[in-house]
């Protein structure tokens, strides 16, 4: 609270008006049954609004089941929640379909994203390809997080960025999509790497400027 002189009354006080978080939009990919959904319920701080729908016969001879036999359900849109990180920063979580044949949904899912995040189930590495080709094709900055299903990763990190060939500037961690404390520093993760794109590229327009 801040007293000013008033020309009247002598002085007055005056409230700060107290600013709302930042909102930033970032998006979580990945294949079908690597923790997209259960990342997103893990540290949203409202009831995630979720698309699932049940898994039929048909789709089950579509969708690989083998390493999630108890998976009943599947996104079949996209999942939303939003977490407040401090007073000045708030995230919008959007996770992305993981089957191919809903693949026209993610332009919409993903415009205005400041980020990215693909989880990867070491298992089943080649389910993430999807994603990982869409962010590099879109420039859009992104980090890879290894999904710990049952507390374990069946590759090095060396051998999972090999086998995905993603840059070194691309950030690579282990997590657990259950535990919120796991999920936040991922997606912080995204968005250290996002900004550092965002202060990059500014740099570059005023050099490029200044050039011409």
């Amino acid at each position: 609270m801040v007293s000013v002189p008033s020309p009247t009354h002598g002085t007055h006080s005056v409230t700060a008006v107290e600013q709302p978080p930042l909102p930033v939009k970032l998006v979580i990919a990945g294949g079908f049954g690597v923790g997209k959904t259960t990342a997103v319920g893990s540290i949203s701080e409202i009831r995630p609004l979720t698309t699932e729908a049940a898994i039929t016969e048909v789709a089950a001879g579509v969708d690989d089941l083998t390493h999630t036999p108890g998976k009943t359900t599947t996104t079949v849109a996209m999942d939303f929640g939003c977490i407040t990180i401090d007073p000045t920063l708030k995230l919008y979580l959007f996770g992305t379909p993981g089957q191919d044949r809903f693949g026209f949904m993610w332009d919409d899912v993903v415009e205005g994203a400041l980020g990215g995040l693909v989880i990867v189930d070491t298992r089943r590495l080649d389910d993430c390809y999807a994603a990982v080709d869409y962010f590099e094709h879109k420039s859009i900055p992104f980090a890879v997080a290894v999904n710990a299903f049952d507390g374990e990763v069946h590759h090095q990190l060396d051998e999972v960025r090999w086998a995905l060939d993603v840059s070194d500037h691309v950030p690579l961690v282990v997590f657990d999509a259950r535990d919120t404390g796991s999920v936040r520093d991922a997606l912080l993760v995204v968005l250290e790497v996002a900004l550092s794109r965002a202060e990059g590229g500014a740099k570059g327009g005023v050099g490029g400027g200044a050039a011409g």
